[in-house]
């Protein structure tokens, strides 16, 4: 696109509740693990509280009675119930034209996901979506969300400054760890986070959906052909 000036030169994405809306079957799957091991259940809002971080740092949160060696059993038995559901998980109106879009026009795209890079590999499978990314960041690789390492690798495998860095999530932990990296953040509602939640953690904006941030991301014309009468 001639005259294209983007707003930022690295894109960073979460994926759980941000690209895909997996937020509900997370939650869902932890709670009937937790059952099924017959530990108190979390609420739903307190699974959703706990994706995003990597799954040591979840279950001794939202499953404290549930001990380390237990973690694995707790992990399988998760699995389990969520790998067979996760087909029917679909992405967020308009961020494959985004992300495409984006990645068409020059720009670098990266990935900072509290999943686990076997899981990031299914869903890049099932998406195809791994081409259009210059750098992937997972929990089995990186310290955990909110701690900025993440965005320190995509900084160092890109050479792009965090000056001209936006980190794109759905929780507390993406725009804390955007602020920690000293980078910009969109705050995405539909995820795991609270509108509230969000607004408490002050990220640079928040967005109710793709085609919001796509406004914000000055790229409207990428998603201009979405259908978005169904978003939330």
């Amino acid at each position: 696109m001639t005259g294209f000036a983007p707003k930022y030169d690295l894109f960073v994405f979460d994926w759980d509740g941000t690209v895909m809306d997996t937020t509900a079957l997370i939650a869902l799957g932890i709670q009937h693990a937790a059952r099924e091991m017959g530990y108190a259940v979390p609420t739903y809002e307190e699974a959703l509280g706990v994706i995003g971080l990597d799954w040591r740092s979840a279950l001794l949160k939202v499953v404290p009675d549930c001990p380390e060696s237990e973690h694995l059993r707790f992990n399988e038995i998760y699995r389990a119930w969520y790998i067979p559901h996760e087909a029917e998980v679909i992405l967020f109106p308009g961020m494959r034209e985004l992300i495409t879009g984006l990645k068409t026009r020059g720009c670098r795209t990266a990935v900072a996901t509290g999943k686990s890079r076997e899981g990031l590999r299914r869903v890049f499978a099932a998406t195809g979506l791994e081409p259009f990314f210059d750098t992937t960041q997972t929990a089995s690789e990186c310290l955990p969300k909110p701690n900025a390492e993440m965005l320190e690798m995509c900084g160092i495998e890109t050479g792009i400054d965090a000056s001209r860095t936006v980190m794109i999530g759905d929780t507390t932990h993406d725009v804390l760890m955007a602020r920690r990296y000293g980078c910009d953040s969109v705050a995405m509602c539909g995820g795991a986070s609270s509108p509230e939640d969000l607004k408490a953690a002050s990220p640079t904006v928040i967005c109710r959906d793709v085609k919001e941030l796509a406004d914000f991301l000055g790229v409207s014309d990428l998603v201009k052909d979405v259908d978005f009468s169904g978003r939330r």
